[in-house]
């Protein structure tokens, strides 16, 4: 049920190990449950158990029986897929009429004992040689499955990647979001939940601007409206939380979105409101902890740090504080590098899925830290001296959110997001007499 939240398109029964009476038994009940999700339900192997559990198809191996002989028991309207490992096998499979072919092993898996390993480079070669579609298999994760949607899949065949997972329902909405590299222009959904800032340069403004200029679509649901410019904030008014929350499911019911992105929340009401929206909708959230706007006016409630802490960052699938902000959920100092990596792994035992720690604050080289998963990155970066340094919080979570929608994985999307809000900086036009803002535009023209 989770993996079908997480937007699964099609279910494969494989077991090998069940009696029939219990296969038909398990088959029909996952028949039934894919039907009333709107997904493709596939029996592995059987063509009669296909038959009887009422699935819309079936995959053979290639010692499973011929595609004509379940053709002919099953009728011209379910689907019947083919195992293939070799070019000859796919053109074979194409002939005899198969509707897909699975292809594979991609990579090393420990699904099956007798996987032979024929690489992304195969997959290139098959693409070339049939028009079926191909679903690649066989030890595809989020860390490599950029490599075979642009080597030609059509989909991926998974088990561990999803099932073994903590939360099966994110890790298949990550895989899917891989297919999104193949879209043109706006590729991918963001849907950012933030302050407006009516000086245009972080908030809601920043978010949409970086969103639409790095090629995803951009959706809003404004959290408070603030009335500020680049020396400072001078009023905020905040939304109703029902009309929060009213604004993210009319959203959500209807254009859908690939990644939320999160930046002032103000209040503990309007934060419990947004991780209940991230958790409804499976959504992977990427989580900037707005606290503290660039002239010192405090951006969120005290009593919301406590739902934040213990509502919103569990819903994280990326969470990006600055260092003030890691010592306000922390409760202990962030002021260097070891520290800051003490601070990541705190944070991820609060429930964040990916930490990435902004280390902007730090007196010598300009380093962030990404701890993904168990592992940690180091992104170092020149300091620039400037004080146009407003809405840099938002506009690089925003870039890593748009990235992660348009189908790069967390960190090459944590990579180039660097790129762009460091190359923004660096080019500011020098608005205001405060802290005015980054220049948007020169930044994703230097990452695209």
């Amino acid at each position: 049920r989770a993996a079908l939240r997480g937007g699964v398109q099609t279910v494969q029964y494989r077991d090998k190990v069940s009696p029939p009476a219990r296969q038909r038994e398990l088959a029909t009940q996952f028949a039934a449950l894919c039907r009333a999700s709107g997904v493709i339900f596939l029996v592995n192997d059987s063509p009669q158990l296909a038959l009887d559990s009422g699935a819309d198809g079936v995959h053979l191996g290639q010692g499973d029986g011929s595609v004509a002989a379940a053709r002919a028991l099953l009728g011209p309207d379910k689907i019947i897929g083919v195992s293939t490992r070799t070019t000859e096998q796919a053109r074979q499979a194409q002939a005899d009429g198969a509707d897909y072919i699975g292809l594979g092993a991609m990579f090393a898996t420990g699904s099956k004992n007798d996987a032979v390993c024929v690489g992304v480079e195969r997959l290139i070669e098959v693409r070339a040689a049939v028009k079926l579609p191909i679903v690649a298999i066989g030890g595809i994760n989020r860390t490599n499955i950029a490599q075979v949607v642009d080597a030609g899949a059509n989909a991926v065949a998974v088990i561990s990647a999803v099932t073994a997972d903590p939360d099966p329902a994110l890790a298949a909405r990550e895989l899917n979001l891989a297919f999104n590299r193949r879209l043109a222009p706006p590729a991918g959904r963001v849907l950012t939940v933030a302050g407006s800032d009516s000086g245009g340069g972080a908030g809601i403004q920043a978010d949409l601007k970086t969103i639409t200029l790095l090629g995803a679509y951009g959706m809003s649901a404004i959290t408070a409206l603030t009335a500020q410019n680049t020396r400072g904030v001078s009023g905020i008014h905040p939304c109703p939380t029902d009309f929060v929350a009213r604004q993210m499911d009319d959203v959500l019911s209807d254009i859908g979105a690939d990644v939320l992105k999160t930046g002032m929340l103000f209040s503990a009401e309007i934060v419990a409101a947004v991780a209940d929206a991230i958790k409804h909708y499976a959504l992977p959230a990427v989580i900037d902890p707005v606290m503290i706007a660039k002239g010192g006016a405090p951006l969120l409630k005290p009593d919301a740090v406590a739902v934040l802490r213990e509502q919103l960052i569990p819903c994280a699938y990326l969470l990006t504080p600055n260092l003030p902000e890691a010592e306000a959920l922390v409760g202990f100092p962030v002021r260097n590098e070891i520290e800051m990596g003490k601070a990541a792994r705190h944070l991820q035992n609060l429930g964040a899925r990916n930490v990435l720690l902004k280390g902007g604050h730090l007196e010598t080289t300009a380093v962030d830290l990404l701890l993904a998963g168990n592992e940690l990155h180091r992104f170092p970066s020149e300091r620039l001296t400037t004080r146009h340094t407003h809405g840099t919080g938002c506009s690089y979570a925003a870039a890593i959110a748009t990235l992660l929608a348009r189908g790069e994985s967390l960190l090459q999307a944590v990579t180039l997001g660097k790129q762009f809000i460091h190359e923004a900086i660096r080019t500011a036009p020098g608005l205001g007499a405060g802290h005015g803002p980054v220049n948007h535009w020169q930044g994703a023209k230097h990452i695209l």
